[in-house]
Parts: structure tokens; sequence; C-alpha cells
């Protein structure tokens, strides 16, 4: 095992020693089964201290290094830990501790809700492991760059644990600089970039003509059309997976030509949905659980699952559905807009309205906006308000809480939402 952290290399020898003095600095051995919550600022910490209780088959709940100390620990609880691990390994013993042993846990993002808690057991992300190696083997060959928090699943787990299953040395980056990210792609060997849709189309413009990524992941959100074309464009082999907390990984595109084709599902679970023109829910089945994760979605004739909405985001306009990247994508295309959220409203007369955020390069005007959208969208799909930002609230990954900017935009605190988000 080797794993690279920015300029530092890790073997096993020297991970393993790691391993054990966190294993002794918060006292795994005195008592098996517990749940510890995790929060260190410290990658080769954090790392270290996941495969010790992993290894003790404890239960581990991944907490975001830049979360404060008192919001760390009403999650922690909130989850059910016993343990609250921060720098420098100080344990705080908590209340009410109630997680069993052997889990990852989780809190779904809270895009559609309050977030919800969600447990795996290490033998089922083993599986998810083991599958996600045996469908996948176009990255065999390629050294993955893990430029997303290895606290999130999808770093973790597809970044750093697939990539060990592997047999290779995954290099994970500590930073959000996307030129820092572009300096080690340049001395990497056919990199494999983990990242966010933002950081990969950011990226994708600071590249100099003619230059490209070798190869690249994208999960996480629905990339607009004009950011999957920048995107595309600059990379050799595109990759894309679909997936939910409940569930982990559930498909993946090898090869994307569409942003909204998800790929194949994983063998080890079973997809049903929609087919072609007639898109439901999907419903996930891992193992004896059902997961409906309220995205719709389709499957075509060869088998390959198609994203359409969240369903929890989709705007009924006097009974007529309307999908927000629907709306998203015509905006963009606009000269001079550079990113756009569309949300509901609530109306009156037609019960729910499209409303539209949005940002441009130079000052557009509601009526150019409006006539834009007349000529390129149907009538019940044209935003009937809309309020241009310095910058759309994203989360981390990218995601969009639609939810939450409908509220704020009610309440007339979006602008300020999103210059908080800018800083």
């Amino acid at each position: 095992m080797m794993i690279r952290i920015d300029d530092t290399f890790y073997d096993q020898a020297r991970m393993q020693a790691m391993s054990e003095r966190a294993a002794l600095a918060v006292g795994i051995a005195d008592q098996p089964g517990l749940s510890y919550a995790v929060c260190l600022s410290d990658t080769a910490e954090f790392l270290a201290l996941f495969f010790a209780l992993r290894s003790a088959g404890a239960s581990v709940l991944p907490i975001r290094p830049s979360t404060p100390r008192a919001a760390a620990r009403r999650l922690a609880v909130s989850v059910g830990c016993h343990r609250l691990v921060c720098d420098g390994f100080a344990v705080e013993e908590l209340e009410g501790g109630a997680a069993g042993p052997g889990l990852l846990l989780q809190t779904t993002s809270g895009t559609t809700g309050e977030p919800k808690r969600v447990a795996r057991t290490w033998a089922e992300i083993d599986r998810e492991i083991e599958s996600y190696v045996s469908a996948f083997r176009e990255p065999e060959s390629m050294t993955p760059l893990v430029a997303c928090p290895v606290t999130h699943s999808y770093g973790l787990i597809c970044g750093v644990l697939v990539a060990l299953r592997r047999g290779q040395s995954p290099h994970v980056l500590n930073t959000a600089n996307p030129r820092y990210v572009i300096a080690r792609l340049r001395e990497t060997r056919q990199p494999l970039l983990y990242s966010s849709p933002a950081m990969l189309h950011t990226i994708s413009r600071l590249l100099p003509g003619g230059e490209t990524i070798f190869a690249a992941m994208t999960s996480g959100t629905l990339l607009p059309d004009p950011w999957f074309a920048s995107i595309r464009a600059r990379t050799t082999h595109l990759f894309q997976q679909y997936g939910c907390s409940e569930a982990g990984c559930v498909a993946i595109n090898p090869d994307l030509a569409t942003p909204d084709e998800m790929g194949i599902p994983l063998p080890h679970l079973g997809v049903e949905t929609g087919g072609e023109g007639a898109p439901r829910e999907i419903v996930v089945r891992a193992g004896d659980r059902e997961i409906h994760t309220r995205d719709l979605g389709y499957l075509t004739g060869t088998g390959t699952l198609v994203f359409v909405a969240r369903l929890d985001d989709t705007i009924n306009v006097s009974g007529i559905n309307v999908y927000p990247r629907e709306v998203e994508d015509v905006v963009m295309a606009m000269p001079g807009v550079t990113d756009a959220v569309a949300f509901r409203r609530v109306d009156p007369s037609a019960g729910e309205r499209v409303a539209l955020a949005f940002c441009a390069e130079h000052a557009i005007a509601p009526a150019s906006l409006r006539e834009w959208c007349m000529q390129n969208l149907a009538v019940h799909q044209v935003p009937m308000e809309a309020v241009r930002l310095a910058c759309v609230p994203r989360q981390a990954n990218g995601k969009i809480n639609r939810r939450e900017i409908a509220a704020l935009y009610a309440e007339g605190r979006l602008e300020h939402a999103a210059a908080e988000a800018a800083i």
C-alpha cells in the first residue's frame, strides 16, 4: 500500500505505524465496538485512524475538517456516536451513543429535506468496492488523483479504497486551488482525476489551448450542457458515476457522451425505474434493502441508466412538469451567462411557477433574458422571475439545494447567501 498526500508519501509500513499510534491515542482497544465521529484536519491522521477503526470493527462517522467543533459535536450526537475525535486525537465522550459496531456512518446531503442518518456495514462497503473494480476496468493503468474530500464516500471509497484494492497508489490533493491540481496532472503519468463538476469545469477553462486532462471522473450533480461541452472537449477519457448515500456507487459510465447518462448499474445491485419516454423514480435493491432514491430516470434498451431530475425539484406548472435542467441549459446557452439555477415559486393562480437565479459576465436586461427564454423554451418553462447573482450558492460537491434557494429568495436573502458562498 502506498498513499501520496500532496508531497508526502506513506508506504504500508509508515501508514501501519501511524494507525497503531492513532488506535492507542483514542483507546480503541479499551472499549471495542464503539462508534467514533472523526474530525481531523490532517488527512494522513484521518486515514490512519480510519484504517485502525475499520480494522478493529468499530464504526466511523467522517466529518469534514472545516466543521466547527460545536457543529461536529451536534452531528456526532445526532448520529449516535459514542466518541468525538478532533485534532491532536483529542477524545470527547458523548452521551447517548447508540450506533452499533462495524459501520460507516454518514448523513444524506439534505438537498431535498432534513439530512438522514445512513449506516452501511464494512461488508457492504467491501461488496461495493469489489463490484466497482470488476465492472469498471478502464482505470487499471491510470493513477488516481483524488481532488475531493476523503471524508465523503466519493473520495474515500471510490478514490482511495478502490485504488488500494486495485494495487494502485492514490494521490490525495488537499486543496481546492485548480492551478495546483493542473500542476499535479501535468507531472502524473496517465492521471485519473476524481473531482467535482465545478472543479472540472474550472480546470477545463484554465488549461491552455491544446492541453487536455488524460482522464476525469465526475459525480455529485448533473453537468449543465455548457459545462459538459467544455469538459468533454478537454478530457480524453471522461467518466461519470451515479450513486446515493444509502447504496454507495450505483452506476458508472466509462465513456460519457451526454451528461444525463449515468451508465450501467453495478452488478451487485438491482435498479428499477421507467423505460425510455416513461421516467419513474429510480429504486435501488441492495441485498434485502429497497432504496427509494427520489430521483427520476429511466433505463435505455441497452441497460444504461439515464437521470432526468430530482422528484422534489420537478416544477408543476398548470399540470405540466418542468425539469429545472432543461431551463438551466437554455439560459446558460445565452451569451454572457455563466451559471444558472431554476427553482420552484408558489403561484396563487397556477400553483407553481419557474423562478431563476443566474450569474453573468456582464449586465443582462430582464427583457433580454425573457426574450431569449421565450425563443428557446415552451411557455410553461419560461421563468416568471429572475435574479442575477455574483455567485450561485452551491455545496462543496457542486450540488444545488433548490429548496433552500427558493426559501432564501422568498425571504429576500438569496443575494446575501450567494455573497457568503463566494467568499
